[in-house]
């Protein structure tokens, strides 16, 4: 948006991890901060009527009905976690946030640049956005542990086999899904489905 500018764009007015999304990762938009490149946004507008507050949690009217919509759906990124991420901000502090939000964008980038074959970039985001901090730790080194080395070394004289990328992510991911489950989260996103052709 035009004139748009805040103090740390990479967590959303609305409560969206801007600096998990796929989006700001390839570099078509700078997050929620205005700049070349930032989209629309009917909830920018709002807060912009209501005082241009940093974060709709600022606003006298939060929540308001527009949560009611907007978190049915996913687009580039989960929306199911808008409120929750909001009011752990607001009684966490912003800059316990952040140190939060940007903790899980270093362990985003470790993902993509040494355990992403090719298809796992939205895989990964949705692990990294939906889960816990901590049961992200504790998933990155089970990770490293699983995949550091490879195979077996059964005498001094044999060289450690070497573990292919593909089977490195095949590690990752099937850690992610165990935890997953166990913590009840589903690792997709929630599309709005396709309004069917009328005949």
């Amino acid at each position: 948006m035009k004139n748009y500018q805040r103090e740390y764009p990479l967590f959303s007015l609305c409560g969206l991890n801007c600096a998990l999304c796929p989006m700001h990762l390839n570099k078509y938009c700078p997050g929620c901060g205005g700049g070349e490149g930032n989209q629309s946004c009917a909830i920018f507008r709002c807060g912009r009527e209501h005082g241009c507050p940093e974060y709709c949690f600022q606003c006298g009217e939060y929540p308001c009905e527009k949560y009611d919509s907007v978190m049915e759906y996913d687009s580039f990124l989960p929306h199911r976690n808008m409120r929750r991420d909001m009011e752990r901000a607001k009684s966490g502090g912003m800059e316990a946030y952040q140190a939060e939000l940007e903790e899980k964008a270093a362990i985003l980038q470790e993902l993509l640049d040494n355990y992403n074959d090719g298809r796992r970039k939205t895989f990964y985001m949705l692990a990294v956005y939906l889960l816990e901090l901590q049961d992200l730790r504790n998933a990155m080194e089970q990770i490293v542990r699983e995949t550091s080395g490879g195979g077996k070394q059964e005498t001094a004289k044999e060289t450690v086999q070497e573990i292919t990328l593909k089977e490195k992510a095949a590690a990752a991911v099937g850690c992610f899904q165990a935890i997953a489950q166990e913590t009840g989260i589903v690792l997709k996103l929630n599309k709005k489905p396709a309004k069917k052709k009328q005949e």
